[in-house]
């Protein structure tokens, strides 16, 4: 599959994300709800809207709404509406979020942060797909469907009584992960490249690229704000640049700049995600530590689950059980856990077809 880029929805190049618009594809075409998890700024809400435009309701309105945009107390008014004087300030009809999608796509961005009593009314929508507007008599049927997205950890939240159990299992019939952009810095120099192209004829620069020497800054940046920040860094750089210009590491912000001094591997502490690999070795055995511990890491993090920890390493199921097999990576014996594995999982060792 080719990298996806246009205007509406940047770039992804990543075996990664390649393989997540492969499944969006196919899930889009169903009337599904789907969760999209993630961090801040990896792209839920363009994600969401590239399953909109892939399934059969693409004609028809995509609606996002963001959960936290309005007061907890106005949600239930919000999303299913409201007759004209249901309660005070109520001086219009409002048909709410949900009617405004019908036939199309209603996104719910920021899920998790509803309330109790918001939960309630949104299970019941989903259950039996009508919205009971406040001070209506009859709940309304209405044919929308749900693309909710999170950046919380909403398993969590279940446990700790915070997000209804049932609603959920209702949001979470197909979950998509969303990786954040140090998982995927491959994408970093088409990213740049499109937003450039897009920035430079936006305020009107010519046309502007980056420097070898700022794109190595870009590259090595961890960007906890995922492809957001990198968009906004860039759009800083480019108001800053003069016409036809190449961007230069001085066009970037200090906390990029700031990040790249050289730190002497004996005065620094080596994070969890990081391994040190001597480069006076034959190349084999360093490739083969390097493989065989990402691989671990992967699998742990994944909790034994091969699609899982395939999608975190970017190769696909079967490339993982090949790797796994070559490095004598068997599974663990059916209870002792040294790989995450657990014995409901056996079947993911056999070869994949």
């Amino acid at each position: 599959m080719d990298p996806v880029e246009d205007a509406t929805h940047g770039v992804f190049a990543s075996e990664s994300m390649l393989d997540l618009v492969r499944t969006i594809r196919r899930v889009a075409q169903t009337p599904v709800t789907i969760l999209l998890t993630g961090e801040t700024g990896t792209g839920k809400d363009i994600l969401a809207r590239l399953i909109h435009e892939y399934s059969p309701r693409a004609n028809k309105m995509f609606v996002p709404f963001n959960c936290t945009a309005v007061p907890r107390e106005m949600l239930d008014s919000q999303l299913f509406g409201h007759r004209r004087g249901a309660f005070t300030g109520a001086q219009e009809q409002s048909p709410g979020v949900i009617r405004g999608a019908v036939g199309g796509t209603l996104f719910l961005d920021e899920i998790g942060e509803i309330g109790v009593e918001a939960q309630v009314k949104l299970l019941r929508f989903l259950e039996s797909t009508e919205v009971h507007p406040i001070g209506e008599s009859h709940p309304v049927k209405v044919d929308v469907r749900v693309v909710a997205a999170t950046n919380r950890d909403l398993d969590a939240l279940v446990r700790d009584g915070l997000f209804r159990e049932d609603l959920f299992y209702r949001l979470n019939v197909i979950r998509l992960r969303v990786p954040p952009l140090r998982e995927r810095r491959e994408e970093i120099p088409a990213i740049v490249d499109h937003y450039l192209t897009r920035l430079g004829n936006e305020f009107k620069k010519g046309p502007l690229s980056a420097s070898a020497e700022a794109m190595e800054y870009l590259l090595l940046y961890s960007w906890p704000g995922n492809v957001r920040q990198l968009a906004n860094e860039l759009r800083r750089a480019a108001a800053l640049a003069d016409t036809d210009a190449v961007i230069m590491p001085e066009h970037l912000s200090a906390q990029i700049t700031a990040s790249r001094r050289t730190v002497p591997a004996s005065e620094r502490e080596i994070l969890p995600t990081e391994v040190v690999v001597r480069i006076d070795q034959p190349l084999a055995p360093a490739t083969e530590h390097l493989e065989r511990t990402m691989i671990q890491h992967a699998m742990t993090l994944a909790h034994g689950h091969m699609d899982q920890a395939a999608q975190l390493l970017g190769i696909s199921r079967k490339g993982l059980y090949l790797k796994r097999q070559r490095l004598g990576l068997e599974p663990a014996t059916p209870g002792t856990g040294a790989l995450g594995e657990k014995p409901s999982d056996k079947k993911d060792d056999s070869l994949p077809s």
